[in-house]
């Protein structure tokens, strides 16, 4: 969760021209590192990023809440941007995929997920999640997240999916434990936050486990 990977990437390219033609392949293939798929749950769909999410994001995710226990993210609409923008050129590489959280009702961006590659192949991967705290408690994150790990599991084809979260973070860490993800142990001191040193709890889901627990959640990929 803390490992929200907000680039500052000073790019030449057009954003528009990287970012902006995705909104007409958000659902034209089932190649993931083309164009992301579009997930469809009961509360949200989850999509692309897309240029025009890029002052929802900075509004949701810039609250001292939200962003005290994840990388520090953009300041600014355009730094917001160049993140979109990056997160595109990873995804075609093969090595992350982030998903933008819209609300049913809503057109931009709440919050994003994330997963990316911890070894060639996927086979061992990280996720982690940001969401506007005016969104907690409303049921989007466990509707999200398991469309989320689904397409680590059945899309990429992940075997083992980690997530960190700070001991501080009660509410992440209840999150993950909901979901069904089991806590491997502590890692002492290994989140520079603010100035200081935060130990994390490891988190992980097995593929073998998801396959029983998605019955649970009856998840499935559009």
């Amino acid at each position: 969760m803390e490992r929200v990977p907000f680039r500052n990437e000073q790019t030449v390219m057009s954003l528009h021209s990287a970012v902006e033609t995705q909104r007409s392949k958000d659902t034209t293939t089932s190649d993931w590192k083309q164009a992301l798929p579009l997930l469809t749950g009961s509360m949200v769909t989850l999509r692309e990023l897309r240029l025009s999410d890029a002052p929802s994001l900075l509004a949701m995710l810039s609250s001292e809440e939200v962003a005290r226990f994840i990388s520090p993210p953009p300041t600014t609409v355009e730094g917001f941007e160049r993140f979109i923008a990056w997160t595109h050129r990873e995804r075609a590489a093969g090595n992350y995929a982030c998903f933008a959280v819209v609300p049913h009702g809503f057109d931009a961006a709440v919050g994003i997920f994330q997963v990316r590659q911890l070894e060639p192949g996927f086979g061992t991967a990280e996720w982690g999640f940001a969401i506007g705290s005016s969104f907690w408690g409303t049921g989007i994150f466990l509707d999200s997240a398991c469309m989320v790990v689904d397409f680590a599991f059945e899309v990429i084809r992940t075997h083992r999916l980690e997530a960190r979260a700070a001991l501080l973070n009660g509410r992440g860490n209840g999150a993950l434990r909901k979901l069904g993800a089991v806590q491997e142990g502590i890692l002492r001191k290994s989140f520079l936050r603010g100035g200081e040193y935060l130990d994390q709890a490891l988190w992980t889901i097995l593929d073998e486990d998801w396959r029983t627990q998605r019955v649970v959640w009856g998840v499935r990929i559009h």
